[in-house]
Order: structure tokens, then sequence, then C-alpha cells
């Protein structure tokens, strides 16, 4: 699925002068750059890692630059000799977004409308894999946000309302992700949102993670089942010692 020619020339007009966006025409693929706000944790830096090694250019960023830097170092270090991979660099939060066509938020919910507020999101596409959970002695659950009635995607796109924000990648494990297969082909990325161009932006993004477009699973209010969802395949990796995913049938 390519990017369709409205968000592509919205995220041509985005991009801060002395950037280019640009769209590969062979296979029909685009690239992106791509900042990751909370890079420097284990999802975030595995997410930036997939998107690195499938040709997008990644900045990961956390509050403090010097903190993002040896993390984005890491990460380039293992893509060394990898043909057609992407650029790492680490930066401050604001400066990652200020340079990005696509915001993907990998942080702590604990903190995150806080953080959000921060962000320089203004026409950008969002990603938010972001799982309200908490933990007790009966093990993980997911959280009540907005009384039930929201999500973390929601409140993302309720506090940057001049962003395209959709749920994605809340299923992939960080450690499956900083593996050493090419593709996580066992498994689906779940999308959702209300803005149809930005879910094209992350159902082909999903190609870089499990080799082919990701699942259309809704509107944005269905991240109040998604990010949920985390909970239960943390029992299940719990369980039976593995780190599953999720993996759609019949499409």
């Amino acid at each position: 699925m390519a990017v369709p020619s409205s968000l592509r020339q919205s995220l041509a007009r985005s991009v801060p002068q002395g950037h280019q966006f640009h769209e590969i025409q062979e296979h029909n693929v685009s690239t992106y750059r791509i900042a990751v706000i909370g890079g420097t944790g284990p999802q975030g830096r595995g997410l930036g890692y997939r998107f690195a090694r499938h040709g997008h250019d990644v900045v990961l960023g956390s509050r403090a630059a010097e903190k993002a830097v040896p993390v984005a170092e890491e990460v380039a270090t293992r893509l060394a000799g990898v043909a057609g991979a992407g650029a790492v660099t680490g930066a401050s939060n604001t400066e990652a977004c200020a340079e990005a066509d696509v915001v993907l938020l990998a942080v702590p919910y604990d903190g995150h409308d806080e953080l959000v507020a921060t962000l320089p999101l203004d026409g950008k596409v969002v990603i938010s894999c972001v799982n309200p959970l908490a933990f007790d002695k009966g093990g993980p659950y997911g959280r009540v946000v907005d009384a039930g009635e929201g999500s973390a995607a929601e409140s993302a796109q309720r506090i940057a309302p001049e962003s395209r924000v959709v749920g994605a990648f809340h299923h992939v494990s960080a450690v499956t992700l900083w593996g050493e297969e090419e593709y996580l082909d066992h498994e689906d990325v779940l999308v959702c949102g209300d803005d149809a161009d930005a879910k094209a932006v992350a159902i082909e993004l999903a190609r870089s993670v499990t080799s082919r477009d990701g699942v259309d699973a809704g509107k944005l209010r269905l991240a109040r089942q998604l990010e949920p969802l985390t909970a239960v395949l943390i029992s299940i990796n719990k369980k039976y010692k593995t780190h599953s995913g999720v993996r759609i049938s019949g499409i």
C-alpha cells in the first residue's frame, strides 16, 4: 500500500527546510523519517531498529539527547552492513519530532499526557503504541482511561488535535523486535484510526516488522480494546514462557 497522494503532499509540506520526504517507486514502497519518542526503551528501540533495517531513517528521542545518542549508536552498529538500512540518530524528543514525517509514541502511560503536550505534532502522522497497563498480585491488567470512554491514543489526539493519530504496534514483543529474524511473519500489526491516510501510513510501516501490510482494525476508539489486550499477551507469555503475538486468520 503506497502512501496516498494527499498525504504524500502533506508530508512533503511538513518536512523542515533542508530535509526531504522520499517515496521509493520501486516496489511501491514509501520511506519516512520517523521520530521514536521513548526510543531508549525496549519497545521504542526495537521498533526503531525494525524501521531502520528496512530503509527508514530513524531518530530515537529521549527527554535528554545525551541519553538517546548511545542507544542510537547501538542500533546503528547492529545495522552496519545491512544493505539499504536507514540512518539512526539520537536527539531530544522535541528535536526528533521537528525533523520527522511520522512520530511514534512508545512511552509509558504514566506521564504520557504531559509529554505529548510538549511535542510539536501539528500536521504529523502520530502512531501510538502506548499501553495503559497496571500490575498487582493477580498479574497485568488494562487501566481504565477516561472512565472507560478513552484510550492513550485518543488522549494523544485530544491533546494534539492538529495531528493525525493512529494506534498500532501494541502487541509486538520488544524481545522479538530486537531478535535476529528478518521479519516477525508469524504475527500481524493491528491498526486503528479515524484518518484514512494516516492509517495507511501505519499499515504500510507494518511491512518493516511483519513483511506484510498491517490489518485495518477500525476506528481510533477501538484502541480502548487493543491497548489492554497487551495484558492478555503478557499473561500468556508468563504461562507458556514465550513471546506471543497476534495473528488474524480469514483475511
